[in-house]
């Protein structure tokens, strides 16, 4: 198996069991003030997006760091997909619940592990491209705007349906 399969892989199994535990971290903390700027502090989709942004934030790093010199557009390929993983929560979640006119609890669980499996799909297939390189200053300024967006929604949330509990 080559090395950026091994790491795909590894990923993606990495960001579906640290994505799942930090749903439950912000609780088991106690409401720490600082882990719910990581964690989902409530059922919200916007705090649902978490799950998939810090994991893969972090994993992004340790896989950038690793196999930057052999794969010189991974970079980009990382950028895009935690930005398309954290989008594709909303995006997937609003599109059955418009259809169905309700959440369940089984597919939300889905939303998040087919949202995780696309990013990195599209990681390893945008790597082995070679076709993204010149937006790297553009995903990282975007990704550093979500991740402040995320530190500053956690406790002043905008009164939109994007940050509201949705009613079970």
């Amino acid at each position: 198996m080559n090395q950026l399969k091994k790491y795909t892989i590894i990923g993606t199994l990495f960001v579906l069991i640290t994505g799942t535990l930090s749903h439950f971290i912000y609780r088991w903390s106690g409401n720490n003030f600082i882990v719910g700027f990581f964690c989902p502090v409530n059922e919200s989709t916007w705090e649902h997006m978490k799950l998939v942004f810090f994991p893969m934030l972090l994993y992004s790093i340790f896989m950038y760091k690793s196999l930057n010199e052999k794969h010189p557009y991974i970079l980009s390929s990382l950028s895009i997909g935690i930005l398309m993983g954290t989008f594709l929560i909303p995006a997937i979640f609003y599109t059955y619940t418009g259809i169905l006119g309700y959440n369940i609890f089984i597919l939300d669980i889905a939303v998040f592990a087919l949202s995780v499996l696309l990013a990195f799909y599209s990681i390893y297939k945008l790597t082995l491209s070679h076709k993204i390189t010149s937006c790297i200053p553009l995903f990282c300024i975007v990704i550093f705007i979500i991740m402040a967006c995320f530190m500053i929604f956690t406790y002043y949330p905008p009164q939109i349906g994007l940050f509201a509990v949705p009613a079970s």
